[in-house]
């Protein structure tokens, strides 16, 4: 009689579990940033990544865009996209550049500066990545395009390419 007990438990886990997993598997689980556009941005507060200052939306309000950049000095796409970064500082006068900094040593970080040029109008730190997560950054490079009033304008997932520097010149000019 125990060992029946014991089976109907064991059999009735199982089924139990399998059943958890069947319905997990069956949700879809798309991390989309889409209903970001529109929205403002929230507030932050971020250490800059050189200077003992801090840098916050506020600041970003002193520009008429601003590209928010997420990136790392250990990110392959991130030195891809570098260029059209560079392009994007010296063709759009509208247009500041946000570099955040993500989960990259000090001077990991310099030295992809130094090497690859600096693009960025600020240039802030997110040494433990919580801060990215309330941008709603799934991973890097993403970058975030917003106006003055700290409206989000575009996302942009994975490295600026050649027709995403196109719609940012196109939006900021």
């Amino acid at each position: 009689m125990k060992i029946t007990f014991f089976k109907i438990i064991i059999f009735s886990l199982a089924i139990f579990i399998l059943t958890i997993f069947y319905i997990s598997l069956k949700e879809k689980n798309i991390y989309s940033t889409k209903n970001l556009i529109g929205q403002n941005i929230s507030s932050f507060e971020l250490d800059s990544l050189n200077e003992d200052l801090k840098i916050n939306e506020e600041a970003l309000k002193l520009n008429n865009f601003t590209l928010i950049n997420f990136w790392a000095s250990w990110c392959l796409p991130c030195r891809l996209e570098h260029k059209y970064l560079m392009r994007l500082k010296s063709e759009s006068p509208n247009l500041k550049i946000l570099g955040i900094n993500y989960k990259d040593k000090k001077k990991d970080a310099n030295k992809f500066i130094l090497d690859m040029g600096n693009p960025f109008f600020f240039l802030a730190q997110d040494v433990n990545g919580k801060s990215s997560v309330n941008f709603g950054i799934f991973g890097i490079p993403e970058s975030i395009l917003i106006n003055k009033e700290l409206k989000v304008l575009k996302k942009f997932i994975g490295p600026i390419n050649e027709d995403d520097y196109k719609d940012i010149i196109k939006l900021t000019n």
